[in-house]
């Protein structure tokens, strides 16, 4: 697909959760495999993985939400939600070893902004999303796979969570900041799963 204004919003609408465990490690290997800046674009997506954080929230971090001074981690970091205003506190304890591994290639690339993940040509600024779109994008391209894209992590780990908790759909929303059952999942692709499997134990007579 070409990285054209049109491709980019048409990708973005065919954007999936990645459900499968072997692919989910090809995705992040591969992001990881760029010798410039690898370690940066892994760990955005680690951050929205596990933050599940809209894309524009992950690449709006600065470096003091997540670091404390001595580059040691936070707790916690606080946000206020970019789209809708809402307060949002992450919890970064799964995330310890991906930033304390990300702190120590800044320091190695001498990398100095206040962004959490800057852009390598002018580190004044934030990587955009779009740019971050073409490293989504270009993934794609080298595993053969059509659905990745900008929220491709945040709708992974929303996923993920929902599988691994039981199904408990009030948690992924509370992650997500949504306030209707039914938009998490229709976000996650799951309102037509969910019905089939309510419809398959129901004794229609």
């Amino acid at each position: 697909m070409k990285n054209t204004t049109t491709g980019y919003k048409a990708h973005i609408e065919i954007v999936k959760p990645i459900k499968d465990s072997r692919v989910l490690q090809q995705v992040q290997e591969t992001l990881l495999m760029s010798p410039k800046v690898g370690r940066r674009n892994y760990t955005i997506f680690q951050v929205g993985k596990v933050t599940l954080l809209r894309v524009s929230d992950v690449l709006n971090l600065k470096l003091t939400d997540v670091f404390k001074s001595d580059g040691s981690i936070k707790h916690n970091a606080y946000i206020v939600d970019r789209k809708t205003g809402k307060r949002n506190t992450l919890y970064l304890r799964p995330l310890e070893e991906i930033l304390h591994e990300y702190w120590q290639w800044l320091e190695e690339k001498k990398i100095y902004s206040r962004w959490l993940f800057p852009s390598i040509r002018d580190v004044s600024n934030p990587i955009t999303e779009k740019a971050f779109y073409k490293v989504m994008a270009k993934a794609g391209d080298m595993l053969n796979i059509n659905y990745l894209g900008t929220h491709t992590m945040r709708k992974t780990g929303a996923f993920r969570v929902y599988e691994q908790s039981e199904h408990n759909i009030g948690l992924v929303m509370s992650l997500l900041n949504h306030s209707r059952e039914a938009t998490t999942l229709a976000y996650l692709g799951l309102d037509q799963d969910m019905r089939e499997r309510v419809l398959d134990h129901v004794d229609f007579g």
